[in-house]
């Protein structure tokens, strides 16, 4: 059984463009009509799952994709610098910013570490080797990261130097726990055409 799960990082909202911990913010017009204009290039699934968050249920949605909300591939909850830039953070909290970026282990904003993350998309990664299929995921680039330092088998500080950009796809096909990850293609008709 070969399970192949195609990950599509959200379209860009305001808070991304400030280099903003998420805050809830929708999209804007513009990458909603990007999004828009990549659909046609979404490849059949089986299962169409989406993070709860605002920025993914819009972009699903300007797919023009009926997603189910799955709450373990939800963003990284920050606490309490939710909203604040990470300029402003540095300046309130730099003790707790130099921990959280040295610390996979360390939530000092009272939401959930890096570690904690990327364990919860491991384990919803691991149950999707379980589904016979192509599933399609619009998720947060910490999501994105998260798999591929699974897959890769990476340490930990290697999510740090994952760069998601908007409305990319990250391809993942599996057989027996054994994962294979194509990066980076840009959302859109694939040189593979539409199966990828």
């Amino acid at each position: 059984m070969t399970s192949r799960v195609t990950l599509i990082s959200a379209a860009t909202s305001r808070a991304l463009r400030e280099a903003r911990f998420d805050d809830g913010c929708s999209l804007d017009a513009s990458a909603a009509a990007r999004a828009r204009a990549a659909a046609g290039g979404l490849p059949p699934a089986d299962r169409l799952l989406v993070s709860p968050t605002v920025r993914c249920r819009e972009t699903a949605k300007a797919l023009g994709l009926d997603a189910v909300e799955a709450p373990e591939l939800a963003g990284l909850d920050v606490g309490r610098w939710r909203g604040l830039t990470l300029d402003e953070v540095s300046i309130g909290d730099p003790a707790g910013i130099a921990l959280w970026l040295s610390d996979l282990g360390a939530a000092p904003h009272g939401g959930e570490s890096v570690r904690a993350l990327c364990e919860r998309v491991a384990r919803w990664l691991d149950a999707s080797a379980e589904f016979d299929g192509r599933t399609l995921a619009v998720v947060e680039p910490e999501v994105v990261r998260a798999v591929a330092v699974k897959i890769l088998d990476a340490p930990g500080p290697a999510f740090w130097r994952l760069d998601v950009p908007p409305l990319s796809v990250t391809d993942v096909s599996g057989r027996s726990g054994r994962w294979n990850l194509r990066l980076g293609r840009a959302l859109g008709p694939s040189e593979d055409g539409p199966g990828g």
